[in-house]
C-alpha cells in the first residue's frame, strides 16, 4: 500500500489497486479504540479515518478547501461523544497540541475518558455546551472550536463559546438540519445558519456531507476582528 500527503496537514491518503483511504498517523501505536483498521507503512502506523463515521472525514472526502487543524493546535471540541473524531483530531495536532473534549452525557464521557487516558493531548469534560460558565475554569483559550452538537440552537451554543476562541481563531461546525427543524428544507436551514454565522464569523468554506451524512453540512469559519 502506498501513502500520499493530502493538502490537509497530517491527513494522508492510503491507496493500493483497490482502495483509497483517508488516514492519520497513530499517536498510540498498536491501539485501536473504535475497531478502525490499522496499517503499517514505512515503519509508521496509520489509522483509517472513515467518512461514514466522521463528519470531518466526510468534508475532506467532499474536498472542502481548508481544515485549520495542524501540529500543536489547541482545540475545544463541543459534542465529543465517545471520542471517534476527537481521537483523529488528537492524531493531527500531535503531542504538542491539546483537545478539550466536552460532552453532557455521563455515559459517553465514561467511554471518552478511557480514550483520553491513553492519549495525553485529550482532556475529557462532562458539561453542557449551552452553559460555558460551568467549565470556564477548566479550559484555556484555544485556536480552534470544533462543534458537533445536534441541537436546535446550534449557532447560539457556538456563540456562547466564542469567548474561548483566540483572535483570528477558527471554527469548524457541523450542522444537522433535522435537529433544527424537521419541517423545513435542509437547504433553507443551511442558508439561515450561514446568515447567523456571518454576523460574527467569516465563512471560509462549506460542504454538504451527502451521501456520508444525510442533511448535514460542515462549515469552516474564522473569527472576525
Amino acid at each position: 500500500m502506498k501513502i500520499e500527503n493530502t493538502k490537509y496537514i497530517n491527513i494522508f491518503l492510503l491507496q493500493d489497486n483497490k482502495r483509497r483511504l483517508l488516514a492519520t498517523k497513530n499517536l498510540t501505536p498498536g491501539k485501536s479504540f473504535f475497531n478502525e483498521r490499522l496499517f503499517e507503512i514505512n515503519n509508521e502506523e496509520y489509522r483509517e479515518l472513515n467518512p461514514s463515521r466522521s463528519k470531518l472525514a466526510a468534508a475532506i472526502a467532499k474536498k472542502i478547501s481548508f481544515i485549520p487543524l495542524k501540529s500543536g493546535s489547541s482545540v475545544l471540541y463541543l459534542g465529543a461523544s465517545h471520542g471517534y473524531t476527537p481521537s483523529f483530531v488528537s492524531d493531527i495536532i500531535g503531542i504538542n497540541g491539546v483537545v478539550f473534549c466536552l460532552d453532557f452525557s455521563a455515559r459517553v464521557v465514561r467511554d471518552l475518558y478511557f480514550v483520553c487516558e491513553q492519549r495525553k493531548n485529550m482532556s475529557p469534560i462532562l458539561a453542557d455546551a449551552n452553559k460555558p460558565e460551568t467549565y470556564n475554569d477548566r479550559i484555556t483559550q484555544v485556536e480552534i472550536i470544533y462543534q458537533d452538537v445536534a441541537q436546535r440552537n446550534q449557532v447560539e451554543i457556538l456563540f456562547k463559546n466564542l469567548n474561548f476562541l483566540k483572535d483570528k481563531g477558527y471554527v469548524i461546525i457541523a450542522i444537522k438540519a433535522r435537529s433544527i427543524d424537521v419541517t423545513k428544507n435542509p437547504r433553507n436551514i443551511f442558508n439561515d445558519v450561514e446568515k447567523k454565522l456571518s454576523e460574527r464569523l467569516k465563512i471560509i468554506d462549506k460542504k454538504e456531507l451527502d451521501p456520508f451524512e444525510r442533511d448535514h453540512m460542515l462549515i469552516v469559519c474564522q473569527k472576525k476582528q
